[in-house]
């Protein structure tokens, strides 16, 4: 019997057959391509089960091969790594200016892991109506100046005020399945019940003494659509390590960089001040934005760090 896990509890699975919805669960353990994992199963993956005898309740006794995942190192077990979802066509990061602030280290970070398996991802400004003052419009300016000339599409919205949002996002999210993250917080419960209010996700109000949001999606989600397509809403994420990209891959990563790929005096070129650069040349010539090379250079200096 297959199917798809819509929802992950830990050690139980709810999968979406073509006729039901059922509970399962793993039988023994999964060793996945070498992957040290904290989460096995996935939202979003594909799965083959047996019900179990007299039971309404079945066994997972195989993992479907995965056309692709957003996953990231674990912040609780080292060497380990956790599987945001899977079998996705795009990605939504929702990011905001305040209460709490997105950095532009983090969108690299998670946009990295997104172009390593070339999922397209929309970036969505939240909390609009909280942006006033010239610290803010030179962040806004800078999201848009930064990451469209790159072809991510920015979106601006605020989920609780902004009228017809569903039309508003119709056009993105049809047809697809769609990944939704971000830190706890940014306002993704409020953005998806908006759009699906069948889905009834808690929220709750940011915590004035951090300005940290507080954690209200406890388990990842998969949420069927009005329309065709769906949503997979995620627990926010504080940090987002990179993972499984060597040094000399990493610049394959920011489509600025790829585009000057194999120009390079040395083939092993790795961007930081080698003679012939030609990234490094087109950075002078202000081809490629400042902020995103010190991304480079940060993730590339976390790789060296941790190994």
């Amino acid at each position: 019997m297959k199917g798809r896990v819509i929802k992950s509890t830990g050690s139980w699975y709810i999968v979406q057959t073509d006729s039901s919805l059922v509970s399962a669960r793993l039988k023994g353990k999964f060793k996945q391509d070498e992957l040290k994992l904290t989460n096995p199963i996935a939202v979003g993956d594909w799965v083959e089960m047996e019900k179990e005898e007299n039971q309404d309740t079945a066994v997972i006794n195989e993992i479907l091969p995965r056309e692709n995942y957003v996953i990231r190192k674990s912040t609780r077990k080292q060497h380990f790594s956790h599987i945001i979802a899977s079998n996705i066509d795009q990605a939504m990061l929702v990011i905001t200016m305040k209460n709490p602030r997105t950095s532009l280290g983090f969108i690299d970070r998670f946009l990295v892991s997104t172009e390593s398996f070339r999922i397209p991802a929309i970036l969505v400004v939240n909390k609009m109506d909280l942006l006033s003052g010239e610290s803010a419009e030179d962040w806004l300016l800078d999201i848009h100046e930064i990451y469209e000339p790159l072809g991510y599409k920015v979106i601006e919205v605020s989920a609780l005020y902004t009228e017809n949002p569903k039309e508003l996002f119709q056009p993105f999210l049809e047809g697809k399945t769609t990944l939704i993250s971000g830190h706890s917080g940014v306002g993704k419960s409020t953005l998806l019940n908006a759009l699906i209010p069948k889905a009834a996700q808690s929220t709750k109000e940011i915590s004035s003494f951090s300005d940290k949001g507080v954690h209200t999606t406890t388990f990842a989600e998969l949420f069927p659509l009005e329309y065709e397509g769906s949503l997979i809403d995620t627990p926010g994420i504080k940090e987002f390590g990179i993972l499984d990209i060597e040094d000399n891959e990493l610049s394959h990563y920011f489509p600025e960089m790829r585009k000057y790929l194999g120009q390079c005096k040395y083939n092993n070129c790795q961007h930081v001040n080698e003679p012939g650069c030609v990234v490094l040349q087109k950075l002078e010539e202000g081809f490629i934005h400042p902020y995103r090379y010190q991304s480079y250079l940060n993730i590339l200096n976390e790789e060296d760090n941790r190994r």
